[in-house]
């Protein structure tokens, strides 16, 4: 057997070995999977996503794309912040095409592996610093699991990891202006469906890449993240899913959670004085300000589902923000852009050490809103958002709320 990547070979290792997992980790597991069969329920509902799904569970390839998009179509599935973000629940669409017994056993199994693999390397890399999007993560979990579900060893593990990093990765440009579009809601759809189509290529027989991170000049060190390394130096175990992020309150990116929590605060004390606003100051963290810090014209559901201002516009003037808050009708109401015009965003710095404190994983914003009069309302400011480990409790009835609309 040819010596792989340090790193390839520690996540196959951590795939195909027997691991003891906590049963919180296994609790909050089960939990994922009925937020995850909830999220693609409620898809099911809107005609832009289901015109685009195959509808073929007899092709695990065409299986997998179907429910990876549904779980993530709404941006309301669970969710991973740290130096990359993203949704782990993503694999969840991979990991049900081809686990063909659907034992919840080990369909939780290989849930808890996906996710702490997905996760524990977003921690220290920022795929997005590279305009890649973070369904890179999503497909290398999906890959390495998916393969052991299928009968692969050690050696078939390592090859399909290897095969991923060299599949070539997709550019984060469909979620950012002047390109944000709905292809950033059946990404990781793509992703699980590349994964799966990976894993049948090898377990035909297709060689691996031992070098496909490190090779001089050609790997995807040397290539796609520019000559930097891939770092990894935290061990595998449960802590991304004992950790992980429900969205119980509104389908909204996750950086903008409590700004949006904030706003609904605020909303008894200004809805009847909106024209009287005469600026909004909101403060979030770095990745925040640099993700959903957005001005000028929405063009599409996708783009102001991923703008700060709209969401706090709307919890304002509304008093709720739900999938139908981001249509094209619904932003027709000329008091939301003009609220987005008054809206000051900035860094708290304060807030990105939070973020990133790995005691505390928080997600804080604050929002102010001042009057013509030259009063204003109380700076309310929210750190953790229903979801959150730190106020799982608070959200259990609301996730088993949203659950229930299977």
């Amino acid at each position: 057997m040819p010596d792989y990547d340090a790193l390839i070979a520690k996540i196959a290792d951590y795939v195909v070995n027997e691991q003891t997992f906590s049963d919180d980790a296994y609790k909050t597991a089960k939990l994922c999977l009925d937020d995850a069969m909830a999220c693609a329920a409620m898809a099911e509902q809107h005609p832009e996503c289901t015109r685009i799904l195959y509808n073929d569970s007899s092709d695990p390839v065409k299986a997998a794309f179907d429910l990876g998009t549904k779980i993530r179509w709404l941006d309301y599935n669970d969710t991973w912040l740290a130096k990359e973000w993203g949704h782990p629940s993503d694999n969840i669409g991979a990991i049900m095409a081809v686990l063909v017994d659907l034992d919840e056993r080990k369909l939780l199994t290989a849930m808890i592996k996906a996710y702490e693999i997905q996760g524990v390397l977003a921690l220290e890399n920022a795929f997005n610093q590279y305009g890649i999007d973070h369904v890179i993560l999503v497909k290398l979990a999906s890959a390495a699991v998916c393969m052991h579900i299928m009968g692969g060893d050690k050696d078939a593990v390592m090859r399909v990891i290897s095969q991923v990093f060299v599949d070539g990765q997709a550019l984060r440009t469909y979620r950012h202006a002047p390109n944000t579009g709905s292809r950033k809601s059946w990404a990781a759809g793509d992703a699980c469906a590349r994964a799966v189509r990976l894993c049948q290529l090898t377990l035909a027989g297709e060689m691996g890449y031992p070098t496909a991170i490190s090779a001089p000049k050609w790997g995807f060190e040397a290539t796609t993240l520019r000559g930097n390394k891939l770092i990894n130096n935290i061990s595998f175990g449960c802590y991304v899913m004992e950790n992980i992020l429900f969205k119980v309150s509104f389908p909204a990116e996750f950086h903008a959670q409590t700004a949006v929590e904030a706003a609904l605060q605020l909303h008894p004390n200004v809805k009847d004085r909106i024209d009287a606003i005469d600026k909004i100051v909101v403060h979030t963290q770095e990745a925040g300000d640099r993700i959903i810090n957005k001005s000028g014209v929405l063009n599409n559901y996708a783009d102001r589902d991923h703008c700060l201002q709209y969401m706090v516009a709307v919890g304002l003037i509304f008093g709720k923000l739900t999938a139908d808050s981001y249509s094209d009708a619904f932003a027709q109401d000329p008091r939301i852009d003009t609220l987005r015009d008054k809206m000051q965003v900035s860094e708290d710095t304060e807030f990105t050490e939070m973020y990133f404190d790995p005691e505390k994983r928080a997600i804080p914003n604050r929002v102010q809103i001042f009057f013509n009069d030259g009063s204003s309302t109380d700076a309310v400011q929210v750190d953790y958002p229903l979801g959150h480990r730190m106020r799982r409790e608070e959200a259990l009835p609301m996730l088993r709320e949203k659950c229930g609309k299977i």
